[in-house]
């Protein structure tokens, strides 16, 4: 092998250690510490004067009798809300949901219910029933078999 073949071959290799020290150094430099001073967001004391919407009067005098088939629709909603990402239970997919049909229980756990409605333009539940969202549609379904009552499709983007 020719003296400057050579002499080339440790050049790259002294560039590659030093770039892998000096790498695994700034590691050393940032491991523990908190984040550089601007990274980090200023204090902020949050929104001021900000009253949460309160129900509305009657919010939950739920019909204990109701005329199913004045339920027993699926509706475009009137108007699109956004309220976060929706992530979908684990192992399922995208599904089109109408009346009549049976939800899985795994859509309505606890952090999928819609515990104020009211906020969405959805109509109070009847004794029984809840508001569940599927990604951008809200349900009606029944608490104790999760049969849909009533679909509103796109009421949440």
């Amino acid at each position: 092998m020719s003296r400057q073949l050579r002499f080339g071959l440790c050049l790259a290799l002294a560039a590659i250690v030093a770039g892998t020290a000096i790498g695994a150094d700034r590691q050393e430099e940032h491991r523990g510490e908190a984040q550089p001073a601007e990274h980090r967001g200023e204090p902020h004391p949050g929104p001021s004067g900000y009253q949460r919407p309160v129900e509305p009067h009657g919010w939950n005098a739920r019909p204990g009798t109701f005329d199913r088939g004045a339920y027993q629709h699926n509706f475009q909603a009137a108007r699109t809300y956004r309220i976060g990402p929706y992530h979908r239970p684990p192992h399922w997919v995208a599904h089109h949901w109408v009346f009549g049909q049976i939800l899985p229980r795994a859509y309505w756990s606890a952090e999928y219910i819609l515990a104020d409605y009211w906020l969405f333009g959805l109509e109070i539940p009847p004794a029984g029933y809840e508001w569940v969202r599927d990604g951008a549609d809200a349900l009606l379904i029944s608490t104790q078999n999760g049969e849909i009552l009533q679909v509103e499709y796109g009421a949440f983007s």
